[in-house]
């Protein structure tokens, strides 16, 4: 039992029996986010994690086009690296061939009907009279035609297929691609504005030469549908097309010579 005195004694008796008539307040409860922080935390924590093993200790919104053109030449310069040792050991092979050939009579022979055989296979340099083509991009203009897009100012893989296949069904003899031999098996491939041809790139314009009958040339060339649509371009897009008749010169093949499939000839 606690004994008072005084007035403040008396207050404190009164205000403990007041608060003993109280309803006493309800315990708040802890708030969502106190359960939600830790797992913002570590999402947060993951996600700087996976954005510093992307960025490679780089910056995101670097411009890495210098980057991907270094990558680029890289490549090219590889490839023609590659090319030319493969060029000296077709030559170290044609050279131990030879040489054999002049002991081994069977070998002379084969020899001689793959000889027969080089300048169909595309394998030997020709000049004749032909025809050239040429495909351009066309020039930058202020502004584009009526329902025109940057894609109607550019040549396309079909464009350059167009001309391939009608001077083949011309009669052409032989025929090259930016002074590249091409064979009826060789594939025309663009990638955006550039020609894709035996692993090179190549920009615009294309030039395309043809051997053969000049006249049946360009018949083939005026009854091709592709042509006349590509010629249809040139008048609203400003593209660049040109044919020229003239004595005209196609370089040996160069490519692989490696077979992946062939038969017996009966």
């Amino acid at each position: 039992m606690e004994y008072t005195s005084g007035a403040a004694s008396w207050q404190k008796v009164l205000r403990r029996a007041v608060a003993g008539l109280l309803p006493r307040r309800p315990r708040q409860r802890r708030p969502g986010w106190s359960l939600g922080v830790p797992l913002i935390a570590a999402a947060a924590g993951l996600l700087f994690t996976t954005t510093a093993t992307t960025a490679g200790g780089t910056a995101l919104r670097e411009d890495r086009r210098p980057q991907l053109t270094q990558l680029i030449d890289d490549t090219r310069q590889r490839v023609a690296e590659r090319e030319a040792e493969a060029a000296r050991l077709r030559a170290d092979v044609e050279q131990q061939t030879e040489a054999l050939a002049d002991t081994d009579q069977p070998i002379a022979a084969e020899r001689g009907r793959a000889a027969a055989s080089r300048q169909s296979a595309g394998f030997t340099a020709l000049t004749g009279s032909g025809v050239t083509v040429e495909l351009d991009d066309a020039r930058r203009l202020e502004s584009l035609p009526e329902g025109a897009s940057n894609d109607d100012l550019v040549v396309h893989q079909g464009d350059v297929q167009a001309v391939v296949n009608a001077l083949w069904a011309g009669g052409a003899e032989a025929m090259s691609i930016m002074n590249v031999r091409v064979l009826s098996t060789s594939a025309v491939r663009c990638v955006g504005n550039t020609l894709l041809l035996h692993g090179r790139v190549y920009s615009p314009p294309f030039k395309i030469v043809a051997i053969g009958d000049p006249a049946a040339l360009q018949r083939a060339l005026a009854a091709s549908e592709g042509v006349r649509l590509f010629k249809d371009a040139v008048d609203h897009y400003q593209l660049g097309y040109r044919e020229t008749v003239s004595t005209v010169g196609v370089p040996a093949f160069e490519g692989s010579t490696a077979l992946r499939s062939a038969k017996v000839p009966r």
